[in-house]
């Protein structure tokens, strides 16, 4: 892989780091009473976030082709899951990992046959 190919992938997945942090502030906006400080914090992170996903994906699709990096978007279900067990004491049931094993294989055989 050219050294420039791969400043793009380490750019493509601090993007997608810093978007699965917009699950994370939505949670914690749900958490809170409707309209209250915290759900406005919270939710305003989260829209502050997206902004900037919004922009830098766009970025990211002229260095690109969409099956490539939504084929990699997909490592946001990970994050979530991760977030999840750090954040809100969720647990990590095998059942969870199957099933972002079957959606990146669902998404891997879409590109695939794309291509």
């Amino acid at each position: 892989m050219k050294k420039s190919k791969f400043k793009d992938y380490i750019l493509l997945h601090i993007v997608l780091f810093m978007f699965s942090f917009c699950s994370v502030f939505s949670k914690l906006a749900a958490g809170n009473p409707f309209l209250s400080f915290k759900f406005c914090l919270f939710y305003g992170i989260s829209i502050i976030i997206l902004g900037i996903y919004a922009l830098l994906w766009q970025q990211i699709l002229k260095k690109f082709t969409l099956t490539t990096a939504f084929l990699n978007k997909s490592i946001t279900i990970i994050w979530g899951i991760v977030w999840g067990a750090l954040f809100f004491n969720e647990g990590i049931k095998p059942q969870m990992i199957i099933g972002a094993i079957v959606v990146f294989i669902g998404v891997s055989l879409v590109v695939m046959a794309d291509e």
